[in-house]
């Protein structure tokens, strides 16, 4: 396979064949337009047939008495003259040509060179970029290129290989700690479980009752791990995509998690207010399912006793929007964002009853598995607000949906 030239090789050649070309043409028009007017300012010829008698007679004969002879004499010595500056004519036009194709030879290489060096120093950037590009890996991906000077293809190039090296070394970290913290959970039960058989088997006599306690223990510890590994599979699931698409109303979704959660929201004495307006679209019906019965989860379990809920679905612009708030304690408003992060939690961590941390990361992996987002706020007064707003693809959901005041309900 023939090996291509280098990009610079390319540039310097491509550079030299243009000045030779444009060159070429320069010398074509000005050799044509000299020719064409030393042609043009030319005296006519006249064909004349001097005989040597007639030349001898010319030196001498007195010219003032013989009229025809002098006009024959002057026409031999015009066309003479002519002649002779047609002549040195052409042969100014040879020389120039030949003079015009050296120069333009030697002017042909000095711009291949200069083409050359150009290119050297326009292709520095991507030198550096391919550096760069060498260097990164998994273990080192500090590195930057911060081109500086003007704005140009080659900035925004560099700028853009940056950006991706800032998010490549993001999305790392957060695996790195994903890992970390799932590695974490997962032995956590292990732990409690292995801990409450220690425990009951050092003891010398074991009744009944030591039995059975150390049996709910090692069962509420499967039970988070089970949760755990079920959470685990849906955020690995949604970082797949949807596996299928089909008509999904979240506003169906949400009664069902409402109804589903029904037990311990009358435990907490918490309060529903819903108003759950059309809000059908095109996505993987597990998926949005999981996506809603996290939030209402999430609203239900870090809430207050004698707390409360709101609940709205709805259509709008093409998109299909949730929005759950509920009461609880108060939260920084600069540390929404965290919570939408793998295994964060601000007030407990591993061996509570408030979820395993994973429940708004993965609402927020299964909205943007489905094209949309999420967006979170703190309220004034405690508590948290979740929009969760996803795009509307086709079918009967594009259409407008208007209030119906029906549809609004107090659990």
């Amino acid at each position: 396979m023939k090996r291509r030239r280098s990009v610079r090789v390319r540039i310097a050649l491509a550079c030299a064949g243009l000045f030779l070309v444009t060159g070429g043409a320069l010398v074509a028009v000005t050799y044509a337009l000299l020719d064409n007017g030393l042609a043009n300012s030319a005296l006519p010829i006249t064909k004349i047939e001097v005989d040597p008698q007639l030349l001898a007679r010319c030196k001498t004969t007195d010219l003032s008495k013989n009229l025809n002879l002098e006009t024959k004499c002057k026409a031999a010595f015009s066309a003479g003259a002519v002649a002779g500056a047609k002549q040195q004519g052409q042969n100014a036009l040879d020389q120039l040509l030949t003079n015009s194709l050296a120069s333009l030879g030697g002017l042909t290489v000095v711009a291949g060179g200069v083409g050359w060096a150009l290119a050297g120093r326009v292709l520095r950037p991507l030198k550096a970029i391919t550096e760069a590009a060498r260097r990164a890996s998994e273990h080192n991906l500090t590195d930057r290129i911060a081109l500086q000077g003007p704005k140009d293809e080659l900035k925004e190039l560099a700028d853009t290989f940056d950006g991706m090296l800032d998010r490549l070394d993001a999305a790392f970290a957060s695996q790195r700690r994903f890992v970390a913290n799932a590695s974490h959970e997962l032995r956590t039960p292990l732990t409690v479980m292995r801990t409450a058989i220690d425990v009951t088997l050092a003891k010398p006599s074991r009744d009944p009752a030591q039995l059975e306690s150390m049996a709910l223990e090692v069962r509420q510890a499967v039970d988070g791990a089970e949760k755990l590994i079920d959470a685990l599979l849906t955020l690995a699931r949604s970082d797949r995509g949807p596996t299928g698409t089909e008509f999904v109303d979240l506003a169906t979704a949400a009664e069902d998690a409402i109804d589903a959660t029904a037990a311990h929201l009358a435990a907490a004495d918490i309060t529903v207010h819903s108003e759950l307006h059309p809000a059908e679209l095109h996505g993987d019906r597990v998926l949005l399912e999981r996506m809603v019965a996290n939030l209402v989860q999430n609203a239900a379990r870090h809430n207050v006793p004698h707390g409360w809920i709101r609940l709205d679905t709805g259509h709008r612009d093409g998109q299909a929007w949730l929005i759950i708030a509920n009461g609880g304690r108060s939260l920084p408003a600069d540390a929404v964002p965290a919570l939408f992060e793998p295994f964060r939690r601000l007030h407990d961590r591993v061996g509570s009853d408030h979820g395993v941390g994973l429940g708004l990361s993965i609402v927020r992996s299964l909205a943007t598995t489905h094209g949309g987002s999420v967006e979170g706020r703190a309220l004034p007064d405690g508590g948290l607000e979740i929009t969760a707003t996803l795009p509307v693809t086709s079918g009967p959901a594009a259409q407008t949906y208007w209030s119906d005041p029906s549809t609004t309900s107090e659990r």
